[in-house]
């Protein structure tokens, strides 16, 4: 994996450093707002105001996204822990789980040579932790955002912005759905090269071994890469829906329908409520309300086709 994309020492500015998860999810968003405003203009829309739109759906989307994945993914203790006793905290995410040395954690991990030893091999072994860190619960650059999170937040957004600029927001989400599966994908690789949202182990030959893994796994983030990217082409090309808001409401099945089923192959720590993840109890409501998006453009069909791409 590849946590750091690239680095570059600049005049004036200095050592800069580019995650791959953040600069993935930001190329995401720019290719999928020129996506959209290029769509806008061919429907007639105005293209800066979606593209304004987008701008405050990030801002939207990137908190309701950080927010559901501080609250729901299993980890919200931790984030406590981080800022009162980080030796409280699994070291799940170091090179190694047992060390003697801080080195063998590998990244900036500490061994805890104060807690009880156990024998490894003759050797005096301790656990990894991380080191401390009060505000970890808000630098979503590390990785931790979740889809239905951003929508939630940016969704009811575009709406209001919509009404207050006069657009029909059911004609702009239709026009938005294909470029907001591309920026989707974009994001998921950035997952992968960060190493989060991993799957679960597997023999087949799309198998992956992560750091601090020892079996290769199920890389879902390249597989939910590839969905996103069928989805779009399968709207933007195949999927004419009459009636405005359809084929908004058919990413919402499509994507639900993913991802929901990739998240049977998921193994990364993350909150859910019985044998369901967080993402599948919100998948369901999602496909749920597609779908009667897509009868109601059905039924209705108020302003005609509506171009996608």
């Amino acid at each position: 994996m590849r946590p750091i994309l690239f680095q570059l020492d600049l005049p004036l500015v200095g050592h800069v450093v580019f995650p791959s998860y953040l600069t993935m999810v930001m190329v995401g968003f720019v290719v999928a707002a020129v996506g959209a405003r290029a769509a806008a203009r061919r429907a007639g829309l105005d293209g800066e105001r979606v593209v304004d739109m987008a701008i405050l759906c990030l801002a939207l989307g990137l908190l309701g996204a950080r927010l559901l994945a501080v609250l729901t993914d299993g980890k919200l203790l931790d984030f406590v822990h981080l800022c009162t006793d980080p030796t409280r905290v699994s070291g799940e995410d170091a090179r190694v789980s047992l060390c003697a040395t801080d080195q063998q954690c590998g990244f900036d991990y500490l061994c805890n040579l104060a807690a009880r030893d156990d024998v490894v091999a003759g050797a005096r072994r301790s656990m990894c932790y991380p080191p401390r860190d009060c505000l970890a619960a808000v630098k979503f650059w590390q990785g931790g955002l979740t889809l239905y999170g951003a929508l939630l937040l940016a969704v009811p957004g575009a709406i209001l912005y919509c009404r207050r600029k006069r657009l029909d927001f059911l004609r702009v989400a239709d026009l938005c759905a294909p470029w907001l599966l591309v920026g989707q994908a974009i994001g998921r690789i950035g997952c992968f090269l960060e190493g989060c949202c991993y799957g679960a182990v597997t023999r087949g030959p799309l198998g992956v071994t992560l750091p601090g893994h020892a079996t290769p796994v199920h890389p879902t983030q390249l597989y939910e890469a590839a969905a996103d990217i069928a989805l779009a082409a399968l709207l933007g090309l195949a999927v004419r829906p009459r009636g405005r808001g359809g084929t908004f409401g058919w990413m919402l099945i499509g994507y639900g329908a993913v991802r929901f089923a990739l998240e049977l192959l998921r193994d990364d720590p993350r909150g859910g409520l019985g044998p369901l993840s967080t993402s599948q109890l919100i998948a369901i409501p999602a496909v749920g309300a597609g779908a009667w998006l897509v009868a109601r453009a059905r039924r209705g069909g108020q302003g005609g086709a509506q171009p996608v791409q």
